[in-house]
Parts: structure tokens; C-alpha cells; sequence
């Protein structure tokens, strides 16, 4: 399975804009002291909230399989990055918290594992890179 996308200079300082074959957008840029405007997210911080977005769309499809009623998922994120070039992320931790009627914290905790284990295209690469990745993970009713 082969994905493309076109990125393009938007502003004439270093905000990219990537469209995907479908069409979508993703606007790129950094902040004033390395030569950008700040108008959107680094490419660091995207591919952060990317490998947040694909666990929790893993976790999000888990939970409605076992029917049961999601409210809202919040995931936050961190990143330690190394000092020195290139700056890849050296540790990452993910909070999981699933707002949920009906579902235990054990539905919740099998579909974390489930997507860091197995399912999460994302943070399987970012394992075998060498970063270590930890999780937790909790329910809050509405």
C-alpha cells in the first residue's frame, strides 16, 4: 500500500502545506526564531499528535466494538526529544482517558494494549526507532 502527498511552500518564509490524495491539507510551519510565522504546528509536534490520533482511533474502534458508548477520548501527549541533532524523540508518554458511560476500566486498558501492541501502525515504528513509549490510561463518566 503505497500513500503520497505534495507539500508546497504557502507564505515565502517556511510554511509547508501537505494535500494528501484525497485532497486534505495539513499546514506545517515553525516558529519566528527558526524562520517561520507560527501560523501552525511544527513537524515534530504533528508527528506527535499523529501517533496520538492513530492509537486513539485504534482505542476509539475497540471500545465501540464491545458496544460500548464513548463520550469523548482525551489523549494527552509527550515528547522528550534528544539535545542534539537530529532531534528525534528519545522517550514518549500517552495518558489515555475515555469518557464512557458503560465502559470498565478493563475495556479500556485491553484496547490500550491492544492498539501499543499490535494494532497502531504509528507507535510500532516509533518502538522500533528505539524510543521508549509508556501509557496509562483511565475512565471518567460524564
Amino acid at each position: 500500500m503505497t500513500k503520497k502527498a505534495i507539500l508546497n511552500l504557502d507564505d515565502g518564509a517556511m510554511r509547508l502545506v501537505g494535500t494528501n490524495e484525497s485532497g486534505q491539507t495539513t499546514a506545517f510551519d515553525v516558529m519566528a526564531e527558526n524562520g517561520g510565522n507560527g501560523s501552525a504546528a511544527s513537524p515534530m509536534e504533528v508527528f506527535l499528535q499523529s501517533a496520538a490520533a492513530c492509537s486513539g482511533m485504534d482505542i476509539l474502534s475497540i471500545i465501540r466494538k464491545k458496544r460500548k458508548t464513548v463520550s469523548n477520548l482525551r489523549i494527552a501527549i509527550e515528547g522528550e526529544r534528544a539535545e542534539e541533532h537530529p532531534h528525534v524523540y528519545t522517550s514518549i508518554a500517552v495518558n489515555y482517558t475515555l469518557v464512557s458511560p458503560d465502559a470498565t476500566e478493563g475495556d479500556l486498558t485491553r484496547a490500550c494494549e491492544l492498539s501499543q501492541d499490535q494494532y497502531c501502525s504509528a507507535f510500532a515504528m516509533i518502538k522500533r526507532s528505539g524510543c521508549a513509549v509508556s501509557w496509562t490510561c483511565s475512565i471518567e463518566r460524564p
